[in-house]
């Protein structure tokens, strides 16, 4: 069989590994259980998970077994990665109920029963039951404050100050990995490129406790040609909870992804053949449209479902002229509302200013007519109760009155 590695590498995922040639080995010779960490930070799952949860895939396609680590213990304190300020602790209540969330998104990607079936745990089991004296002796003897100090997740934040309960964190992630190995044999972890301090020091507290090897690996993340995170949407993160982020909203992100990107976005975010993907990436015309409607229903279909990637596609389809239907919505709403109540209540924007800000700037039409007067009404547009509305290039909806 393949390593699993030469898989991830020729997709794109690999950013950094440790060992990587004992690592190599180790895969190939057993079903390695392996971990990725989920923070509960929002009661959804969202697109800068997507990398990891594809990868936790492949692997376990590969033969592997993955290990979801929910973060109910380290999300009460706030990883300081990426950060310059200080994350809000939550209370219990609210990281176990996005803990639960979770379970959902993730069973669309791996498999929790069968052979070498998906484990989901949550690190609260143990932190929670932490002795803090123990703690110290066990751990953090291991650790070195100067060493700790140099690491990409903290010098970002010394400028404005780092609480003692954030400096905690890499020990806690770390005894993550130890705690891990010690109940399942965990000897793998695997992140966000963000998290490669934190990970070094689990595979490095293994090793300095146990004698015994352990690794890390981070994958790449998803980024527009400028260098910034993808899945920025309007609204904000593009989630993979249909309530927070639709079907179609979805779909219609994926389907307006930037050129230079499709290619890599179908080899991260799909289980499209390699071979396939060169033959609908060939071209840099009109014809690369093929690929990104691929991309999108592909995408669409593993977070979703396949009922709700039609439906998303035909919908894109009727609202661009290309057959199928317009995505439709009934609010309660009369001839005599304002366009920017209605802008809210079809949730083509989020707020009044912002609807304000969309008619000024042009970018609302009724069927064929421009509404560039932020104190319009429906009714100076149409007397019908169904209209289409366009906001900028790529939204178009059926609203009805009720």
């Amino acid at each position: 069989m393949k390593n699993v590695l030469d898989t991830l590498r020729e997709r794109g995922f690999i950013k950094q590994t440790v060992f990587e040639d004992d690592l190599r080995k180790l895969l190939d010779s057993e079903s390695v259980s392996f971990y990725v960490g989920f923070d509960p930070t929002a009661d959804s799952l969202h697109i800068g998970h997507y990398i990891p949860i594809m990868a936790m895939a492949h692997m376990q396609k590969a033969g592997h077994k993955p290990i979801a680590l929910i973060g109910g213990g380290t999300g009460m304190i706030g990883d300081p990665s990426g950060r310059t300020d200080m994350r809000s602790m939550m209370t219990k209540e609210t990281v176990k109920r996005n803990c639960d969330a979770f379970v959902k998104q993730l069973s669309r990607f791996i498999r929790f029963d069968g052979e070498n079936a998906a484990l989901m745990v949550n690190n609260a089991d143990w932190l929670s039951e932490l002795n803090y004296i123990d703690f110290l002796r066990e751990v953090g003897t291991h650790f070195s404050v100067n060493k700790m100090l140099t690491a990409e997740c903290y010098k970002a934040r010394m400028e404005k100050g780092l609480s003692f309960l954030e400096f905690n964190y890499m020990l806690m992630q770390a005894y993550d990995f130890l705690e891990l190995y010690h109940r399942y044999g965990v000897k793998l972890e695997c992140g966000g490129n963000d998290q490669w301090s934190n990970m070094l020091a689990g595979a490095d507290l293994i090793r300095r406790k146990e004698g015994k090897d352990a690794y890390a690996m981070t994958f790449s993340l998803l980024e527009t040609s400028d260098g910034k995170k993808m899945g920025k949407t309007a609204k904000g993160a593009l989630w993979l909870d249909e309530n927070k982020t639709t079907p179609y909203e979805f779909y219609q992100y994926f389907r307006n992804v930037e050129d230079a990107k499709v290619e890599e976005c179908l080899k991260l975010l799909t289980f499209v053949e390699l071979e396939e993907i060169s033959q609908l990436c060939a071209y840099r015309d009109e014809r690369i449209n093929a690929a990104k409607e691929r991309l999108a229903f592909e995408v669409t279909k593993l977070v979703h479902g396949e009922a709700a990637a039609v439906k998303a596609q035909n919908e894109a389809k009727g609202a661009f002229g290309g057959g199928g239907e317009m995505p439709s919505v009934e609010v309660n709403l009369s001839g005599d509302a304002t366009i920017i109540d209605m802008l809210v209540a079809v949730k083509a924007a989020a707020s009044k200013s912002e609807s304000r800000r969309l008619i000024e700037g042009g970018g609302v039409k009724i069927n064929d007519d421009k509404a560039g007067n932020i104190d319009a009404k429906i009714s100076d547009f149409t007397s019908e109760k169904e209209f289409v509305l366009h906001k900028g290039k790529k939204m178009h909806i059926k609203v009805i009155l009720k």
